[in-house]
């Protein structure tokens, strides 16, 4: 199902028993990034939080964690919440398939409803606080950001939807990273080489599915918003930002539109980032806010990171694992799924079936070339078809054995990394290491793996019958 707004997608939370209302009044800090720390502790099943009452402001809602555990990502793309992962996984790929879906455009939109002027103070429209005590302030951490290809600016696919950090630096002002491997630093080189400012528009409290596609490692060319379209099964629906041009979620709570200077750079962090650690501060790109359109009576939407898994994890990972698949897919139909939901993709599971010897290997290589590959995997692991790459205790029993140090571990010293990595020595560069855990197939015939065991007939029958009884259904003939 597509939902109109984050509030439609609120509500199906509450009606689903995943979404827990504070109506008593909380301190910015330390009780929301507390609130969203404890709910990420719950795990899978865990619930989203919305306060209504915030100290300090006379009208503040926050949402937190809306997409922190599985089954909120699962009704997130409408299905079930009891969806596991890997089936959250295999609908994603079908889903995949539908893309592109045409867009549909909006004359209207509730965020017109209020505006400011240029260079508004954020911290008295927004409920803004600290997410780790030793932030360099506060943040938009699940805003979406848009920006235009300036070489190509009528291409529709090279408009950029991203998720990116931003930290509030002053009244009007905003520090932003744009890695280079993004596709808003491309634009923003781009930008800078022509002398010219980058137009963003920062859209705040959106529904689910485009802040799932936000952080989707995509092809350059590829549309975000042609993308959610696909994924919710339904056109997906932008206006155009007033200021800018650019196009926006028509549902959102908050959009912001200003530009990123030229060559201009100023102190942004440190921040607690997906790594578990503090990021430290640098000198980074600053956006200057030319207008705020908002919604009455706004939610504000934000995205707790520390020490994994957090929201954040649950965003990113089936998206990340599925964008992978696809583009590893394209080139070798061998390949049967993809695990990346560990740290954005540090550590990825591929499963595939081996044509002939050292194909395990080129099929991790081959990984390490895709969009997200080159900047973030850094420990791949190939398995088996057999083996299902979300089953950790499958992905060990194929390392423990099937996996020769002397023989199946290959290292691959000065390599691109994730520039957050906190064990890269030299930010952005790292050593990479293949796992290749596959059964030897010939030529390569070494090794002494004979019959396999399989499980015996009628197993998943009985799997399935179990499940129903677990689920309250004890009778005996089912």
């Amino acid at each position: 199902m597509a939902y109109a707004d984050l509030r439609a997608f609120l509500d199906a939370l509450a009606d689903a028993g995943q979404l827990i209302r504070i109506s008593d009044e909380v301190l910015p800090e330390p009780d929301l990034a507390a609130a969203a720390r404890a709910a990420a502790n719950f795990g899978g099943t865990a619930p989203a939080i919305l306060f209504d009452r915030v100290h300090g402001y006379e009208k503040a809602c926050v949402a937190v964690n809306v997409h922190g555990s599985w089954r909120n990502h699962a009704m997130a793309l409408g299905l079930s919440p009891d969806t596991s992962p890997a089936e959250q996984f295999r609908e994603f790929n079908k889903r995949w398939e539908r893309f592109p879906v045409r867009v549909e455009r909006a004359k209207k939109a509730p965020f017109l409803e209020n505006s400011t002027g240029p260079a508004p103070d954020l911290h008295r429209l927004l409920p803004l606080f600290r997410l780790n005590s030793f932030d360099g302030g506060c943040y938009l951490d699940k805003a979406v950001v848009v920006s235009r290809d300036p070489d190509d600016p009528n291409h529709f696919g090279k408009q950029n939807v991203g998720i990116y950090r931003m930290q509030v630096t002053g009244k009007g002002r905003l520090g932003l990273q744009p890695a280079s491997s993004h596709d808003i630093g491309k634009h923003l080189r781009a930008a800078e080489a022509r002398g010219e400012d980058l137009q963003v528009a920062i859209a705040v409290g959106n529904e689910p599915v485009i802040s799932i596609v936000a952080g989707m490692p995509l092809d350059y060319d590829q549309s975000e918003y042609e993308m959610a379209g696909a994924l919710q099964e339904a056109p997906y629906t932008v206006t155009s930002a007033p200021v800018t041009g650019l196009d926006v979620p028509t549902g959102a709570e908050v959009v912001i539109e200003g530009r990123v200077l030229a060559r201009h750079r100023e102190l942004e962090g440190p921040f607690g980032e997906v790594t578990g650690q503090y990021s430290g501060g640098r000198l980074q790109p600053v956006i200057e806010i030319d207008q705020v359109w908002y919604r009455n009576d706004p939610i504000f939407e934000h995205l707790y990171l520390g020490r994994p898994w957090t929201e954040v994890d649950y965003l990113v990972g089936v998206s990340t694992s599925v964008a992978v698949f696809q583009q590893l897919a394209a080139s070798f139909p061998e390949v049967e799924a993809v695990n990346a939901m560990y740290t954005h993709g540090l550590v990825a599971i591929i499963s595939t079936r081996c044509r002939y010897g050292g194909f395990g290997k080129a099929m991790a290589l081959r990984a390490l070339t895709t969009p997200h590959g080159l900047a973030y995997c850094k420990v791949l692991v190939v398995v088996d078809a057999s083996v299902d790459p979300f089953d950790l205790t499958q992905v060990m029993s194929a390392i423990s054995t099937r996996c020769d140090p002397a023989r199946d571990v290959t290292l691959l010293p000065g390599m691109p990394g994730f520039i957050l990595d906190p064990s890269s020595e030299n930010p952005g560069i790292t050593t990479k290491i293949i796992l290749d855990a596959t059964i030897p197939t010939a030529p390569d015939n070494r090794g002494r793996f004979g019959q396999q065991l399989t499980d015996p007939p009628t197993t998943d029958i009985w799997e399935a019958r179990l499940h129903r009884m677990m689920r309250g259904d004890s009778r005996v003939n089912t």
